[in-house]
C-alpha cells in the first residue's frame, strides 16, 4: 500500500532521479547554442534546434506517462522506462562534445536527435514515482523535496560546470553523463513500487490489453483537458504554458545574452544562472510547505509576482547602468532573488496537476504538465531567437516578462487542485 507518511529519506533518495534530469539540461541548454554558432547557424535556427526536445517530449511524455500506468512488470511500472532511457541518453549526451569537435553538423544533429529521444523516454515515469509514493496532503513538500534535489542537480551544472568547461568543454558533458546514470541507479535500487503494480514470476501480460488500455485513458485524459465543463485543469495548463514559454526563452538565451549583450564570458552568465538554481534549491521545501499552509494557488501567485518584480529590476538596472562589472553583480542579486519566487511556482504546480486526478492516472496527468511545459519549450527557443535577430538581445528580457504577466493572470481561474486532506 502506498505510504501515508512523509518519508525525507525515502523522497530524497527519489530525489536523484530529477537530481539527474536536472544535471543535464543546463549544461545542455547552456552550452549547445554555443557549439552550434561554430557552424554560422542565425540565432532562429539554433532556437528551433533547441526544441529538439521539447518535441520529443509533447509527443512521447503524455505517451510514455500514461504507458507506465498501465506497465506491469516484476519491477513495477515505472522502473524499466528508467533502465531503458538513462544509460542511452547518458551516453549520447556525452558524445555532443565530440561531434562538435568533428565539426559535422549533420552527426552532431542525429546525436542530439536520439539523445533527446532516450531523454523523453524516462522522464515522465521518474517524476510520476513522487505521487505514486506520497498522500495528496505532502505533494507539495513532497515535490519540495524532489525540486531541492533538482535544483542541486542545477547548481552543481552551473558551478561545477564553469570550472570544468575552462578546462576543455568536453568535461561537463562527460562528468555530467556519468552522475546521472549513478543518480538514476539509485532511484532502481532503493525506490520500491507498490505490489500491485508488479508481475509475479511466469505472469503474462498481454500487449494488446495494455495498448487498449493506454489509448482509453489517454483519451480520457484529454476529454479532461478540453471538454469538462469546470476549466481549472485547462487554466493550470496554460498558466504552465505561458511561465514556460518566458523561463525557456531566458534559459536558453541568458549566455549569449551575457556574451553578446553585456560583453562578458558565457561561462560567467551561466553562473549567473547559477544563484538562479542556487536559491531555487534552498527554497524549494520551504515553497512546498509554504503552499501547503497558504494554498498552492496562493504560493504560486506570490511567486510569480517576485519573478515579475525582478525581471522589472533586470530592465531597469540594465538601463541606468553602463558598467559590465557592476551590473554582473546587480544581476546575480535580482537572479538570486528570482530563485526564490520561482521555486513558489514550480513546487506547488505538478502537485496541483496531479491532485486534479486519481491514483490510477497520475501518470497520464504527469504526461499532460511536460506536455504543455514543454509545448512552451518548443515556443520560446524561436521566437526569442527571432526577436533577438530582428531587434537585438534586449527583447529576451522584455519577452520574459510579458509571458510571466499572462501567467498570472490565467492562474486565477484555476478552482481546483489544492491539498486534500485525508479524513
Amino acid at each position: 500500500m502506498k505510504s501515508t507518511k512523509f518519508s525525507f529519506t525515502k523522497l530524497l533518495l527519489l530525489g536523484f532521479g530529477f537530481f539527474g534530469i536536472s544535471l543535464l539540461w543546463p549544461l545542455y541548454n547552456s552550452y549547445v547554442p554555443i557549439f552550434l554558432k561554430d557552424f554560422n547557424l542565425s540565432s532562429t535556427l539554433i532556437g528551433f534546434v533547441m526544441t529538439i526536445d521539447n518535441i520529443f517530449a509533447i509527443i512521447m511524455l503524455p505517451l510514455i506517462g500514461v504507458l507506465s500506468d498501465q506497465t506491469r512488470t516484476q519491477l513495477g511500472r515505472r522502473m524499466p522506462y528508467i533502465l531503458v532511457g538513462a544509460p542511452l541518453s547518458a551516453i549520447t549526451f556525452a558524445l555532443i562534445p565530440l561531434t562538435r569537435a568533428w565539426q559535422l553538423l549533420w552527426l552532431m544533429m542525429l546525436n542530439i536527435i536520439f539523445m533527446n529521444f532516450f531523454m523523453a523516454l524516462f522522464r515522465s515515469p521518474v517524476i510520476a514515482l513522487m505521487p505514486d509514493i506520497t498522500p495528496s496532503e505532502y505533494r507539495s513538500q513532497a515535490n519540495g523535496v524532489i525540486n531541492f534535489m533538482g535544483g542541486v542537480g542545477a547548481l552543481l551544472a552551473f558551478f561545477a560546470g564553469k570550472p570544468l568547461y575552462d578546462k576543455h568543454y568536453s568535461l561537463p558533458f562527460y562528468v555530467g553523463a556519468i552522475v546521472m546514470v549513478f543518480s538514476q541507479l539509485l532511484v532502481v535500487l532503493f525506490i520500491k513500487e507498490d505490489e500491485k503494480y508488479r508481475t509475479r514470476s511466469g505472469e503474462k501480460i498481454r500487449f494488446e490489453n495494455v495498448y487498449k488500455k493506454t489509448m482509453l485513458e489517454l483519451s480520457e485524459n484529454l476529454r479532461d483537458v478540453f471538454k469538462s465543463n469546470e476549466k481549472s485543469l485547462l487554466m493550470m495548463l496554460l498558466s504552465i504554458l505561458l511561465w514556460f514559454i518566458g523561463y525557456n526563452a531566458l534559459e536558453t538565451f541568458f549566455t549569449s545574452y551575457a556574451k553578446f549583450q553585456m560583453g562578458i564570458k558565457e561561462s560567467t552568465g551561466a553562473l549567473v544562472l547559477g544563484f538562479f538554481s542556487l536559491t531555487f534549491m534552498l527554497f524549494a521545501i520551504p515553497a512546498g510547505f509554504i503552499g501547503s499552509k497558504i494554498g498552492r494557488k496562493k504560493t504560486m501567485t506570490i511567486g510569480l509576482l517576485i519573478v515579475i518584480a525582478i525581471l522589472l529590476g533586470v530592465i531597469v538596472s540594465t538601463r541606468l547602468i553602463s558598467d559590465a562589472n557592476l551590473l554582473t553583480k546587480v544581476f546575480f542579486a535580482l537572479f538570486a532573488i528570482g530563485g526564490l519566487g520561482w521555486a513558489m511556482v514550480n513546487v506547488n504546480s505538478l502537485p496541483t496537476i496531479v491532485d486534479m486526478t486519481v491514483e490510477e492516472k497520475v501518470g497520464g496527468y504527469t504526461g499532460l504538465y511536460y506536455f504543455f511545459s514543454m509545448a512552451a519549450n518548443i515556443i520560446a527557443p524561436p521566437l526569442a531567437g527571432f526577436f533577438i535577430d530582428k531587434i537585438g538581445y534586449n527583447t529576451l528580457i522584455i519577452l520574459t516578462l510579458v509571458f510571466f504577466l499572462l501567467a498570472i493572470l490565467t492562474l486565477q481561474f484555476v478552482k481546483r487542485g489544492d491539498v486534500k486532506v485525508r479524513k
